[in-house]
């Protein structure tokens, strides 16, 4: 099910940093006071009481967000093709994308397609070098905001994911994902050339090479190379 915060509060947009100084860890969104956050933060913790929606199941932390979602159930702005229901036409044509294929905003360097002009915007950013989202603590800065989110679990030390079978921590849902698999013993990377499957595709790629007799990792003072990083340390 998921959990719905108010948005008049929050931004991703790098410009408004020194109005919203204070940052979710978790998704990346910015608030202007620290009550504002702490309420925010209420929104990831799915074991506290919420308010449901009874048509679509979604929750919400406080009533009137809840009131706010259920005018979406009674939009005049309905998908024909899944039934979702959207608060203006804009929303809707975009949505109305993913069922069509249809990627109006092409990149003129490029050549790729996408299908909002904010994605557009986004992927521009690998062409000119623009990185607007600037740490706060150190000197880096990234292209998109989730990417400074991630990074600032660095800092605070935040890991978010949580494994319910052994209690270990992740700062990101990859590793997190990564992890799952050691419980349901999920290999997903299967060797092509013999029956032998791995949890993670490091692993697959440093097997294959048992197969391709590839070496990338040579020593700078003799001739000769391994197939591991750590067979040449």
């Amino acid at each position: 099910m998921k959990i719905e915060a108010d948005s008049n509060d929050i931004t991703d947009h790098p410009h408004d940093n020194k109005r919203r100084p204070y940052l979710c860890t978790v998704c990346g969104k910015w608030f202007t006071t620290k009550q504002n956050l702490n309420h925010h933060k209420q929104t990831h913790n799915v074991d506290r009481l919420y308010y449901e929606c009874i048509q679509c199941e979604k929750r919400f932390t406080t009533e009137k967000y809840l009131r706010q979602h259920m005018n979406v159930h009674t939009s005049k702005y309905k998908c024909t093709e899944c039934g979702k229901c959207f608060r203006n036409s804009i929303e809707l044509t975009i949505h109305r994308r993913s069922h069509s294929g249809e990627k109006p905003f092409e990149c003129t360097v490029c050549n790729k397609r996408f299908t909002t002009s904010s994605e557009l915007a986004v992927h521009s950013r690998i062409h000119s070098g623009e990185k607007p989202y600037k740490c706060p603590e150190c000197d880096k800065a990234f292209i998109q905001s989730g990417c400074l989110t991630t990074h600032m679990r660095v800092h605070t030390g935040d890991k978010p994911y949580k494994c319910t079978l052994c209690d270990k921590n992740f700062s990101t849902s990859s590793n997190f994902v990564k992890h799952k698999r050691i419980h349901n013993r999920d290999k997903p990377y299967k060797c092509p050339e013999c029956d032998k499957a791995f949890t993670q595709s490091g692993d697959s790629t440093t097997h294959m090479r048992v197969h391709t007799g590839d070496k990338p990792y040579k020593c700078s003072l003799c001739d000769k190379s391994f197939t591991t990083s750590s067979s040449l340390q």
